[in-house]
């Protein structure tokens, strides 16, 4: 079955879709959680005006193969997985109702498409997955470190309350919240869930936004200082994704959004490298780029 939720009428249009799926639940009480989190998805989409497409039932698979392959060019993609996962010691899946969803069916649907896409795999073993997910224009965010941790997964709750806007979850106090900001809220109230039940945790969150293949935890994200051997942390490209936007963001077309967003990771990139610079050049460069973001604002919509 397919559910389509049309936008809300006075929301500008967004260049995004969100495909949500929810699996197979095993049991009552996983079946209503995963409604919820369905719900929580689903009513944040409503709320920013995006399209949400929710597919669950027999022909899971099949339906969201289909999916993928009709997926609009123009927009981004967020696929989210709802429900349990497996690891036979070889491939990591996820179950569906009918036939299950295992890593290599998933990337090789995923492959063909060019635009940006962000995958949020919030069953068990979705570790698994993340390697074969990754690469350029891709943000992957999986309730585990590795497809070993098939326990029932309570990151994908947290998440889910955050991603609407979640008070909270909103780190740098801006009246949205991102998906890095998503990720590390719910990262930091599944591990207190373990601390205060005296139980040894049972999932990590990883993200992974660079295309390197490599997922990072919250704890060296949230770090003051990043461990010495990290080359390129995660997160720069997913701390600018937000679903439900803020006032003042809704006041910039998609295309505005996108300029400022390439400008300023590229103002990241030039003081990454300022201590390799001549300090003229710096500061030539940084004035052209501060030029170019004020433009972007002095055109708001």
């Amino acid at each position: 079955m397919i559910l389509l939720l049309a936008p809300l009428l006075h929301a500008a249009p967004r260049a995004l879709e969100v495909v949500i799926v929810v699996g197979a639940s095993g049991a009552e009480e996983y079946g209503k959680k995963f409604q919820t989190q369905a719900t929580a998805w689903t009513t944040a989409c409503t709320k920013a005006g995006v399209s949400a497409k929710v597919i669950r039932g027999e022909k899971t698979t099949e339906n969201l193969a289909q999916t993928l392959t009709t997926a609009e060019p123009s927009r981004s993609l967020w696929l989210v997985l709802i429900g349990h996962g497996t690891f036979d010691g070889r491939d990591a899946k996820f179950n569906a109702e009918g036939p299950d969803l295992d890593v290599k069916q998933l990337a090789g649907w995923l492959k063909p498409l060019k635009q940006e896409v962000a995958v949020i795999h919030t069953a068990s073993s979705s570790g698994g997955f993340l390697k074969a997910l990754s690469g350029k224009d891709r943000i992957i965010i999986t309730s585990t470190k590795s497809p070993d941790e098939v326990f029932y997964a309570r990151f994908g709750e947290s998440f889910a309350e955050a991603i609407g806007g979640l008070p909270e979850a909103d780190l740098d106090q801006d009246k949205q919240v991102s998906l890095l900001e998503a990720f590390r809220h719910a990262s930091k109230t599944v591990a207190l869930f373990y601390e205060n039940e005296g139980r040894l945790a049972t999932e990590h969150a990883l993200l992974e936004d660079n295309g390197d293949g490599i997922g990072t935890r919250s704890e060296v994200l949230a770090a003051d200082t990043p461990p010495a051997t990290a080359t390129a942390l995660d997160g720069d490209r997913a701390a600018q994704l937000v679903l439900v936007l803020s006032a003042e963001e809704q006041q910039l077309t998609d295309t505005q959004r996108t300029t400022r967003d390439a400008l300023e990771r590229e103002l990241k990139a030039l003081k990454d490298e300022r201590a390799k610079m001549k300090e003229d050049d710096y500061y030539t460069q940084l004035e052209a780029l501060l030029l170019k973001l004020g433009a972007v604002y002095e055109t708001k919509s």
